[in-house]
């Protein structure tokens, strides 16, 4: 088995631990079994999830046993970890939805080939929903001292602003819960998620320690942020989703294709697959040639391929080139195009009729309609990698790709469109 704690130390995703030492020890014993929660707090998992998800990936490729848990019980209750406001709580049909969306995308990343490290997807629905109330209080609530769960810095937090449920100051101890319950019932003895999950994650630890005896793990992923400081995979739009309903493949390529020279090694220890040796390569091609974007390239298909698959990838990447005249607009699916137009400024019109510097002026590829008129007098504008140098030009019904799109652009780097209907 291979150092999985060098690994996690190299690429830099540590936050916390209990105690490496003693973790470093127990894993050079043999195989662990390692889990991971994810709560249907939305119909897909995010970037954030995906960080904490290839921790317990690389676990499993280490020879780990890996559970990824599905909070089908802990959805229905929210967890007011960095949160300032209390959560609005979503019905039993829409979390048992999502907890179904949620499981289909972990099983996605976890290997299920039967052996020692094959991979379980749990919900914890299945031992909380049969206990009653009395016997939670009893069995697990006595154990947890009011004055730490108040120390919390999840729980104090909200205390100095709106305050909180009893509901949401409770999710501590369920969560804790899931880990005594994985304990017992598989010998789980590593629980890993993100920073922001470290006082839950350690209520466990603590409640293992009271009811059984025994000394589990706790390690902790660190929030991933741009050298701006701003939280990575937010756009202007909301999250970046895993779902390709909520963030197309072409979009999700794009996020990745123009990641900040100083994010993008980083962004490649962290989720990637990549050797030491080539993110080094990388790191030197950022430094010595920026332009070449190589790294970015890296970046984006690897995730892209991971997250979607090899056929979404080539689609990404066709359509990326085909936008800016390096391929074909017309062998691209109108999904696909769809897509990448959703990416760019653009005009919805009812049917054709406007000249083309109109068009241009309306999507917002340029400020104005001279200036419009200026980029067709330079030779700078382009209807679906044409060049127009008329500028009394009306697109046709002809111009019109998969009889809806137009694909306007400004110059070699400037996109925009129009979708007829």
């Amino acid at each position: 088995m291979t150092d999985i704690l060098d690994e996690l130390q190299w690429r830099d995703v540590i936050a916390q631990t209990t105690d490496i030492a003693a973790l470093r020890e127990a894993l050079s014993k043999g195989p662990i079994t390692v889990y991971a929660g994810f709560d249907p707090t939305a119909p897909s998992l995010h970037m954030g999830n995906l960080a904490t998800l290839l921790i317990l990936t690389r676990f499993q490729r280490a020879g780990h046993r890996p559970v990824g848990l599905v909070g089908g019980a802990t959805g229905l209750i929210g967890d007011p970890s960095g949160r300032s406001t209390e959560r609005v709580l979503n019905t039993s049909e829409v979390v048992a939805e999502w907890v179904s969306r949620i499981r289909v995308q972990l099983e996605k990343f976890l290997s299920f080939e039967p052996g020692p490290t094959a991979a379980e997807v749990v919900s914890n629905l299945d031992w909380t929903a049969g206990l009653s109330a009395i016997d939670f209080l009893r069995d697990v609530g006595k154990h947890f001292p009011v004055n730490r769960m108040l120390a919390r810095e999840s729980v104090s937090a909200r205390l100095g602003g709106e305050g909180l449920s009893y509901t949401e100051f409770s999710y501590q101890i369920l969560q804790a819960n899931d880990y005594l319950e994985l304990y017992r019932r598989q010998n789980c003895t590593l629980q890993v998620g993100g920073s922001d999950q470290w006082g839950n994650i350690t209520a466990g630890v603590d409640l293992i320690r009271r009811v059984e005896g025994a000394h589990v793990h706790a390690l902790t992923g660190k929030l991933i942020t741009k050298a701006d400081g701003t939280k990575f995979g937010k756009t202007a739009g909301g999250a970046v989703w895993l779902d390709p309903e909520l963030t197309t493949p072409y979009a999700f390529y794009q996020y990745w294709l123009n990641a900040d020279d100083r994010d993008v090694i980083r962004l490649l220890k962290v989720f990637t697959f990549r050797t030491r040796e080539e993110i080094d390569a990388l790191e030197k091609a950022v430094a010595e040639r920026p332009f070449a974007r190589e790294a970015q390239r890296t970046l984006a298909e690897d995730l892209t391929a991971l997250v979607h698959g090899a056929d979404e990838l080539a689609a990404a990447i066709a359509a990326s080139k085909a936008l800016f005249g390096q391929g074909s607009l017309e062998e691209l699916s109108a999904a696909t195009l769809e897509a990448a137009l959703a990416e760019v400024p653009k005009a919805a019109v009812p049917a054709l009729g406007a000249p083309l510097v109109d068009l241009m002026a309306d999507s917002g590829l340029v400020e104005s309609k001279s200036a419009a008129r200026r980029a067709v007098k330079e030779g700078g504008a382009y209807l679906n990698n044409v060049k127009i140098t008329d500028e009394a030009y009306v697109p046709a019904s002809d111009d019109l790709l998969h009889g809806r799109f137009l694909v306007l652009r400004r110059g070699k780097k400037s996109i925009g469109g129009v979708v007829v209907g």
